[in-house]
């Protein structure tokens, strides 16, 4: 990794920065879980912080955080509680598309918006039986100028929490595919926390609906000119809560373990906490969080590669080969980090009952939400998918698609 890509002593400012709010997410983490709490009062107090202008940069008023810094930072924020990781991904994304956008007034405006400490969430999927490829959302002129969104969205992860909503919609008047930023403090407006995951509790994940819901027209954008490298920065967001979670299950694991008091007759040691089997478990758990973490970071250096080369592009300092090769590998990277570090992590947190006793299944405790965290973070876009791509690549030398969508089949 270049030290241009990770600066360790802005990251350690920034790690510093956020560690107490951090660390009070982490304290209540348990407790939004067994009672289905969302983290409100959290991601205000991360949004006040200024945690969602990390990657604007400093002379807009952010923090200029890279890629890898913010994503070891998404990683810790994971540790602590992955539900708000994944709850502010669509923030990140969208704040990564203007970052590439084409500079102006408009680029400006959304960047003193989020100094100020407003967050974005998202409305992508569709709801029922829409056929894959199409989408029911509409965009639709008024007649004064300005346009109108009508349409129902699921899986709208971190928009209750938001001041907007990245909405993928398409036109009335010309047909375009486009994502539409509409203002979430509106009557036509209505998001609802439905999501019945038996993990990811808190993320605010639901139904959005919008009836005439207004949108400026400066609020529209095409969505051909969406960063390229998204579906990768998506997946990546995944990656950072799956890191976390391992990173977490080796801290509360580990401190389980040093203050268990009982043991067995047939133990290896006399002590709980000296037993080698039981250590050595601890210790795999901890080789597997180093590992998601290492992948976290290549991922993300790839993504900064990514990043770097679109603004070089609008510069005339890059060529649109140079530009797509880039991306290329920023999705390669993130697909080849998704396939490895989904059955790795899952199979850490479950080897890591195993350095405990029936004790560990206690609901007092609440452990099982590493697991169940983990189980549905990892059944995001389906890594298997993935790994047939991943291969296609190595032996015809095929991209891997870095848009794609959900629906029903074509023959249903």
């Amino acid at each position: 990794m270049t030290t241009t890509s990770l600066n360790r002593s802005r990251l350690e400012q920034l790690s510093a920065r956020f560690a107490p709010l951090f660390a009070d997410i982490a304290a209540g983490a348990s407790e939004r879980d067994r009672t289905g709490s969302l983290p409100r009062e959290q991601v205000s107090a991360l949004a006040a912080a200024g945690f969602g202008a990390v990657r604007v940069p400093e002379s807009h008023g952010g923090a200029g955080a890279t890629l890898p810094e913010l994503f070891e930072l998404l990683t810790e924020l994971a540790a602590a509680d992955p539900n708000i990781t994944q709850a502010l991904r669509s923030h990140f994304a969208f704040v990564e598309d203007r970052l590439v956008a084409v500079p102006g007034a408009e680029r400006d405006a959304w960047l003193a918006r989020f100094v100020d400490g407003e967050l974005v969430g998202n409305s992508w999927t569709e709801v029922g039986t829409v056929t894959v490829g199409e989408v029911n959302t509409k965009v639709a002129p008024d007649g004064n100028g300005g346009f109108v969104v009508n349409g129902t969205k699921y899986y709208s992860t971190g928009s209750i929490y938001a001041d907007w909503i990245d909405t993928y919609a398409q036109r009335t008047d010309t047909g375009s595919r486009v994502i539409a930023a509409i203002n979430a403090h509106q009557p036509g407006v209505r998001i609802e926390d439905d999501w019945d995951g038996f993990g990811q509790r808190t993320t605010g994940t639901g139904t959005s609906t919008f009836t005439n819901a207004v949108v400026a027209p400066e609020n529209l954008i095409e969505f051909d000119t969406r960063f390229k490298y998204q579906t990768a920065f998506y997946q990546e967001v995944l990656l950072a809560v799956l890191a976390g979670t391992a990173r977490a299950v080796e801290r509360e694991f580990a401190a389980e373990l040093a203050a268990r008091k009982r043991t067995f007759s047939h133990a290896a040691a006399n002590v709980a906490s000296e037993d080698p089997q039981l250590l050595q478990i601890v210790g795999e758990v901890s080789a597997a969080a180093f590992v998601a973490a290492g992948a976290v970071e290549r991922v993300a250096d790839s993504l900064q590669r990514a990043y770097t080369t679109a603004v070089a592009l609008h510069a005339g300092d890059a060529t649109a080969q140079q530009d797509e090769a880039a991306n290329d590998a920023a999705e390669l990277a993130s697909a080849q980090a998704q396939v490895a570090l989904t059955p790795l992590v899952l199979n850490a947190v479950t080897h890591a009952f195993d350095a405990l006793a029936a004790s560990a299944t206690s609901t007092a405790k609440n452990l099982d939400r590493h697991w169940r965290n983990a189980r549905t973070a990892g059944n995001h876009n389906p890594w298997v998918y993935k790994a047939r791509l991943v291969g296609d690549h190595s032996v015809n030398g095929a991209a891997l698609p870095r848009v794609w969508a959900i629906g029903a089949s074509k023959r249903a």
